[in-house]
C-alpha cells in the first residue's frame, strides 16, 4: 500500500514526532510504500534509517520556504517555534500556501492509496481539501485539540475539512469524546489506539541502589507540564536522600525559569538537556521514580517506556493516564488529582501551595518505599507495558490502513 504521511512539524523531538518515526519505520517493515511531508526547522536533517531522501518533501522554516520558525501544535516546544494564536494574518497565509504545494507535489508524484496525517488542526485540512477522494486517517495527539480553544477563528475555519476525514485514531477513550465535541467527528469514525515504546530501546534489567533514589523527569521544562511545580515540592523534602535528573528541552524563557529553581536544589538535581531514546533508556533502567507532573497530556508515551524499565509512576490523573494505570491499585503507581484547572493547562494560583504539599507528600512517601524496597514489581511492570510495544500498537493502526 502507498501511503502518504503528513505532520506539520518536525519528525523528531515531541510526542507526535517520535509516533510518526515509529509508524514509519513499522510502516515499511510490514511491507508499505512510504512517502513523507513534514514541517522542519531550517537546519533540520533527517534521522537515519528513517525513510530515504528521496521520498521525503520538507516545509522548511526560518528562512527558507518560510522566514518564521515552526509553529508548534504545543504553544511550548522543545526547539524555537511560533504560537499559532499570535501568528499574524499574512503569516498564516503563507504558512497554508507552502503547505498547499508541497502536499500537491506529493500527491502528484507519489499518488497515495491513503493518506495519514497527524493533528486535527490546519494541515489535515489541507490534506482533505486537496485530496478529498483520496481515503484518509488522522492520529490525534491531543495538542491539536487545545489549539480549537486557543484559536477559535481558525477552528471555525478548518473544522469542516476535518469533518470530512475518513478516519481518525484517538490516544484514549476520553480523546475520543474531546474529538467528538471539538470536531464533530462521527463516533464510529474514531479508532481507540494508544501511543507505544520502543522495546529496542526500553526494558528491564537490575536496578542499583546505593542509598539515593534516583528520580527522572523527562519532556519539556514547561509550566504546562508541571516543572516548576515539581521543582517546588521537591525543595519541602529535600532532606530526603534522592537526585532528580530533568531531561529535556524548551524555550529559553520557560526553561530559564525552571533551571532558576532546579539550581536551589544544587547537587539535588542534574539537568542532562534533551536525551537520545536510547541514552534515555540507559537514564530510565538506572532509575527508580519516574515523575510527570503535567496538567494538560493526550497519552504520554513516556509514562510506558518508564514503566517497561521498571520505574515506579507518579503522576497527575489526567484522562488518559487513567484510563491506562488508574484500575491497578498498584504500589507501582501513584497517580495525583488535580483540582479544577483555569484553563486548559494552567491551575488556579490559589491552589498551588496545597498541590505542592500534596505532590511533596507523595513523593515522600515513594521515595521512602524505594529505600526500603529497591526492587520494583517486575511482574506488574513487564505485564503493564507489554501491550504497547510499537510492534502491536502498529498492527492496530495497519488495521485502519486496511
Amino acid at each position: 500500500m502507498r501511503i502518504l504521511h503528513i505532520i506539520s512539524q518536525a519528525p523528531d523531538f515531541t510526542g507526535s514526532g517520535k509516533f510518526i518515526q515509529q509508524i514509519l519505520v513499522h510502516s515499511r517493515h510490514t511491507g508499505h510504500d512510504n512517502f513523507l511531508v513534514a514541517g522542519v526547522q531550517g537546519d533540520f536533517s533527517l534521522p537515519e534509517g528513517l525513510i530515504e531522501a528521496g521520498r521525503c518533501l520538507f516545509v522548511r522554516f526560518d528562512g527558507k520556504d518560510l522566514d518564521f520558525p515552526v509553529p508548534g501544535m504545543s504553544d511550548v516546544m522543545p526547539y524555537e517555534s511560533r504560537v499559532f494564536s499570535l501568528m499574524k494574518p499574512q503569516e498564516l497565509a503563507a504558512y497554508e500556501q507552502v503547505f498547499e504545494t508541497k502536499i500537491r507535489q506529493a500527491l502528484d508524484w507519489f499518488a497515495p492509496d491513503i493518506i495519514h496525517t497527524h493533528h486535527l488542526w490546519i494541515v489535515s485540512a489541507i490534506a482533505r481539501r486537496l485530496a478529498p477522494g483520496i481515503p484518509m486517517i488522522t492520529s490525534c495527539h491531543g495538542t491539536c485539540l487545545r489549539q480549537h480553544v486557543l484559536c477559535p477563528e481558525i477552528s471555525k475555519k478548518i473544522i469542516p475539512d476535518l469533518k470530512q476525514i475518513d478516519h481518525v485514531i484517538s490516544l484514549s477513550r476520553s480523546q475520543k469524546q474531546e474529538i467528538i465535541r471539538t470536531i464533530g467527528t462521527a463516533p464510529e469514525s474514531i479508532h481507540v489506539v494508544s501511543g507505544g515504546y520502543n522495546d529496542a530501546c526500553f526494558f528491564h534489567a537490575p536496578k542499583p541502589f546505593d542509598g539515593v533514589v534516583e528520580l527522572v523527569y523527562a519532556g519539556k521544562l514547561s509550566t504546562a507540564k508541571g516543572v516548576p511545580w515539581l521543582l517546588k515540592s521537591l525543595a519541602e523534602i529535600r532532606h530526603l536522600p534522592f537526585r532528580l535528573h530533568l531531561a529535556g528541552n524548551s524555550s529559553d524563557r520557560e526553561k530559564t525559569r525552571c533551571l532558576q529553581l532546579a539550581d536551589g536544589l544544587k547537587e539535588k538535581v542534574l539537568y542532562h538537556g534533551p536525551l537520545s531514546h536510547d541514552d534515555l533508556g540507559t537514564l530510565l533502567r538506572r532509575a527508580h521514580v519516574f515523575v510527570l507532573p503535567s496538567f494538560y497530556e493526550g497519552l504520554p508515551l513516556v509514562l510506558m517506556e518508564a514503566l517497561a524499565c521498571g520505574c515506579r509512576l507518579v503522576a497527575t490523573a489526567l484522562p488518559g493516564v487513567k484510563e491506562l494505570l488508574a484500575d491497578d491499585d498498584n504500589p507501582m503507581v501513584r497517580l495525583l488529582d488535580l483540582p479544577p484547572l483555569q484553563t486548559i493547562d494552567t491551575p488556579y494560583e490559589s491552589d498551588m501551595p496545597e498541590l505542592e504539599t500534596r505532590l511533596a507528600s507523595v513523593l515522600a512517601q515513594t521515595i521512602q518505599e524505594v529505600q526500603t524496597h529497591p526492587e520494583p514489581d517486575w511482574d506488574y511492570a513487564c505485564t503493564k507495558s507489554f501491550p504497547y510495544t510499537w510492534e502491536k500498537i502498529f498492527s492496530k493502526i495497519d488495521r485502519v490502513y486496511q
